[in-house]
């Protein structure tokens, strides 16, 4: 059976990003990279969860991760990432609105409009007997856990405080976990969960 894992950088609150992300903002505002520090100025001591981070054989991806732009596609945005993203597999991206299959790289991003269970399902094909990462944002990982098809919770949890935004545990009445593992490095503390089902 495929492993579903949801993979997420929290602030010390819960929140994946501050509120009204954009294109100049793409965290929130009032937002900067503390909440992703771990990954770019200390990778070195991140390594193994970097590692892991990318090394599912699909992912899901929610619009926002994927971009700022909100309604229709205009213009001829890309992503965050450039010529080579981290993915390296096939990426699920959840919108509102059509858009042809962009490659880049290693990366194929199919864009779908019929919702976060016809993209688990599409990710869990790809995928065949590896895994699929939930890489975000906010709303998608909250489908996903809400939907009781997530096996491992990996929050990497920075030393701030946002106190506004997209909080990862926002109408989540309950859910149990396991702690499997915790490891804390300068930026951030990486803990490792199984869920566990009622």
């Amino acid at each position: 059976m495929t492993k579903i894992v949801c993979n997420m950088a929290i602030s010390l609150d819960g929140f994946v990003a501050g509120p009204n992300q954009s294109e100049a903002f793409p965290f929130g505002e009032r937002v900067d990279e503390r909440l992703h520090r771990w990954m770019f100025e200390d990778a070195e001591n991140n390594a193994d969860e970097l590692a892991a981070l990318n090394s599912h054989s699909a992912y899901v991806m929610g619009r926002n991760m994927f971009g700022p732009i909100r309604g229709p596609w205009h213009g001829d945005w890309q992503g965050w990432w450039g010529d080579e993203p981290p993915y390296a597999a096939p990426v699920f991206v959840l919108t509102h609105h059509a858009r042809e299959p962009l490659v880049k790289g290693k990366t194929t991003f199919t864009f779908l409009t019929e919702g976060f269970e016809a993209a688990l399902r599409l990710a869990t094909k790809a995928a065949g007997s590896g895994s699929v990462g939930i890489a975000g944002g906010a709303d998608v990982a909250r489908q996903a856990l809400t939907s009781g098809v997530v096996d491992q919770l990996v929050v990497h949890v920075a030393p701030v405080v946002l106190g506004a935004g997209e909080n990862l545990f926002t109408d989540l009445d309950h859910l149990w976990l396991e702690q499997v593992s915790a490891r804390a490095t300068r930026h951030a503390t990486h803990i490792t969960y199984n869920i566990l089902n009622d």
